[in-house]
């Protein structure tokens, strides 16, 4: 075999819209942070290894961020804050800095500097609720510290080695000054002011292929017809008003070809679509605005050929062309797998073991696979590498070494793989899907995210009736009057997938509700620049309030493998969700330990998973045990110790424990995985069980999730299955 296998890499970076485009303001602080830890360090790294090529992918929303935190005209709350003198700061001011300067990866960020970690202890360990009595132990200069610490704990690694202002001010540690607050910030502007140049002479210098998403980052399909996501979930409940706008779908890819080309001197060849979101309608509207390949996910070509995947897996490895129209766009599917090794496991491995690993599978693809051509591994280019040491770039200057050494493996951007690969495989469909489980269901079909279609629809219809430029601008075109492009650019940015993502019961944050008020404003300024008065639903929050931690209930069956690794995000997608952080425990000091409790089932087995602050390997002693206590009826009680992988079933009799000669598989690693017989259960189709989450240490009770009432778990039985988001 003389072909090589080419290795793609499309590392997409996106943050959504947080500036109100009307006020000007920023809300939240993420593309700030990301700037001064990520889109520096990834092109950068890059750079510093001979012979690496990737593709970058930029989202113009992200970029026109950038340029405002670059000119200095960006302002969010938290630098604001940050920016003032430590002992002019109101109460109230001290508070949010002490209850929000700590949002950052414990074990990466704030363990391994000494003062941060300090005044991590001194704010309460980020206990909930903590914050007004850490206020009598912070003095200014412990918040004068913590205002430079928190940004300097979110500088990247390439980011401190180009300007050495950052080391000099880690290496002081404490004790800092307003003339080293200045400092800092003044780098950072310089650092976030070299991102976009730096990303310009990369692409000259042919060292990464830049491409673009739609602009404000929304479903295309979607956009085009929300009655798109039947395909995939024909017993989805749709928004109540119909959303068919090709038209904004064409503008918004049009309007990011343009800014793109505007602000880089060229037009892009390629078009990562928003979370992978493809259809025919939307690469057809991509492919006439002359964008050359586009990608998605495996499970989406798994879906699209007539078989499946099936045994033939190596048909992944190929890039396909789809020609509607006599148009042909070049198109390639990421491999699930290996994307997820990088963004959820090899972060917790030895840096050596986790590229040997990616390589080791990498050169299996090429000799199971004759015919092989290309490996596209796609994710977000931002968030995996909080959870890496020194935010990934000892694995990734490892990685991207590795293959640049190993025979029959070779680099590549996706242009590139054109060129040396001019044959490719026909499709004449492609089906309507996205990256995650190759449906739309994480942005339409639960009444919290029907709402948010059905509000954009109404702001819409209202614009188009009261403003008459604004038909010309939605269709594309031109208008003179700064108000219409004002309301249509609200209206855009409401489109943004990221306000979908947080409604419902998928995901959760705690900036959902910020994530609420941002999609409600942007809809609000359409009114407001109407000249209308703004509909009272718009005042009232779409995030619904939840019981303490409850995030939502089991949406479908899951059959996780007990590993004791998260391995698999999408795995745990469907399985019932709370927030431990949201909780008080029975034991004020274990508070901090435990920060996610995950519930399932499938046909045969009740699955648990519980999540720690971080890994459970490291919170967990020799003779410690973690323990759930399920009420049904009787009491039931699965003890996991540190090490094993199988315990047995007791009962409570009176105040004793009986054994039951029942076993449970289970886990302990980064995380805690167990499965139960459902027989054991004894449970039938809508009956609800009690749980709480015990931690014991040298025998003695240490800890208990909740503290008062207990975990309320639903039982939908196998209908459940059938019934996946029938709302």
């Amino acid at each position: 075999m003389t072909e090589p296998l080419y290795i793609a890499f499309l590392w997409h970076m996106h943050q959504p819209f947080y500036k109100d485009p009307v006020q000007g303001e920023y809300i939240l602080p993420w593309t700030y942070l990301h700037a001064v830890k990520d889109y520096y360090d990834m092109p950068a790294l890059v750079d510093s290894v001979p012979g690496a090529r990737v593709t970058f992918n930029l989202v113009p929303s992200l970029l026109e961020q950038l340029l405002d935190y670059a000119a200095g005209e960006a302002a969010d709350p938290f630098l604001c804050r940050a920016r003032l003198d430590s002992a002019d700061l109101s109460e109230e001011d001290r508070l949010f800095i002490i209850e929000n300067f700590f949002s950052a990866n414990k074990q990466r960020m704030i363990e391994p500097n000494r003062r941060y970690l300090e005044l991590y202890s001194l704010a309460g360990h980020g206990t909930p609720g903590a914050g007004r009595e850490a206020l009598r132990r912070l003095g200014d200069q412990e918040i004068m510290d913590l205002q430079v610490w928190f940004y300097l704990a979110w500088t990247g690694e390439a980011a401190r080695r180009r300007f050495p202002a950052f080391n000099e001010l880690i290496r002081k540690g404490k004790h800092y000054s307003a003339t080293d607050k200045d400092l800092l910030f003044r780098t950072q502007r310089e650092l976030i002011a070299e991102i976009i140049p730096l990303y310009q002479r990369l692409q000259r210098e042919g060292k990464v292929e830049l491409s673009v998403s739609p602009y404000f980052h929304p479903i295309l399909p979607l956009l085009c017809d929300t009655r798109s996501a039947k395909v995939a979930l024909p017993k989805a409940a749709l928004p109540k008003l119909p959303f068919r706008h090709p038209e904004d779908a064409r503008s918004q890819v049009a309007r990011a070809l343009e800014s793109f080309e505007k602000l880089f001197g060229f037009r892009p060849q390629g078009m990562w679509p928003s979370e992978g979101a493809v259809s025919d309608e939307a690469l057809a509207i991509m492919a006439k605005q002359g964008v050359r390949w586009s990608a998605s996910d495996e499970w989406v070509l798994s879906r699209t050929l007539p078989a499946g995947l099936g045994r033939e897996h190596e048909a992944l490895y190929h890039p396909y062309s789809l020609i509607q129209d006599g148009r042909d766009t070049a198109l390639f599917f990421r491999d699930h797998t290996l994307s997820d090794l990088i963004g959820f496991t090899y972060s917790q491995w030895e840096t050596g073991r986790a590229v040997a690993d990616l390589v080791g599978r990498l050169k299996g693809i090429r000799q199971r696979c004759r015919s092989s051509r290309v490996v596209s591994i796609v994710m977000d280019g931002e968030n995996a590498w909080e959870y890496f040491q020194d935010n990934g770039h000892p694995f990734l200057a490892r990685l991207y070494g590795a293959l640049t050494r190993t025979p029959g493996l070779q680099l590549a951007t996706f242009s590139e793989v054109l060129g040396l690969l001019p044959e490719r495989r026909s499709l004449s469909h492609v089906h309507p899907g996205s990256w995650i489980n190759a449906d739309y269901a994480i942005w339409v079909g639960h009444p919290e995210k029907n709402l948010g279609w059905d509000l954009l629809a109404k702001a819409r219809q209202a614009a188009l009736e009261n403003n008459p430029e604004v038909a010309s601008v939605l269709a594309g075109g031109d208008s003179h009057d700064p108000v219409a492009s004002l309301i249509c650019k609200s209206l855009y940015a409401a489109q943004g997938s990221d306000w979908f993502w947080w409604y419902g019961d998928d995901h959760f944050s705690a900036h959902a509700g910020s994530f609420d008020l941002l999609f409600r404003s942007h809809l609000m300024n359409v009114y407001r620049l109407l000249g209308l008065e703004v509909p009272d639903e718009l005042n009232e929050p779409v995030k619904k309030l939840l019981p303490a931690g409850f995030v939502r209930e089991p949406s479908g069956f899951i059959t996780p493998s007990i590993s004791g690794v998260a391995d698999d995000y999408f795995v745990w997608l469907a399985a019932g969700l709370y927030d431990l952080t949201k909780l008080s425990s029975a034991m004020h000091a274990s508070e901090n330990l435990l920060q996610s409790f995950f519930y399932g089932f499938d046909a045969f087995y009740f699955y648990f998973r519980i999540d720690g602050v971080q890994s459970l390997e490291k919170l967990l002693r020799q003779g410690d045990h973690l323990s759930l206590e399920i009420s049904h009826g009787s009491t039931l009680r699965l003890e996991l110790g540190a090490q094993g992988s199988e315990a047995e079933l007791l009962v409570k009799e009176g105040e004793n424990w009986r054994k039951t000669g029942i076993f449970s598989q289970y886990r302990i690693g980064t995380i805690a995985e167990a499965r139960l017989p459902l027989t054991s259960l004894e449970i039938v189709s809508g009956d609800r069980l009690l749980c709480q989450l015990v931690l014991s240490r040298a025998g003695q009770e240490a800890g208990r999730w909740p503290a008062d009432m207990p975990l309320l778990l639903t039982y939908a039985g196998a209908g459940l299955g059938a019934a996946n988001w029938e709302i």
